[in-house]
């Protein structure tokens, strides 16, 4: 029970304390002529996470075979 309480004492005083950033001039101005959108290249990452999910899918299939 003790640590319950303490629990929320401290997400209720971090809580109140957390606060927003206030907006900058950094960024772009909305309804303007926008530049080209920033393109994500999808390469190593994403691939090398494809390949592990079939290896992955064929092992549990192999598996399943001899059982």
């Amino acid at each position: 029970m003790k640590n319950l309480a303490l629990t929320a004492t401290l997400l209720l005083a971090l809580g109140s304390a957390a606060q927003a950033q206030a907006p900058t001039t950094g960024g772009p101005t909305p309804g303007g002529a926008a530049p080209d959108p920033t393109q994500v290249p999808i390469d190593g990452g994403a691939s090398l996470l494809l390949a592990s999910g079939v290896a992955y899918g064929l092992k549990r299939l192999r598996d399943r075979r001899r059982a």
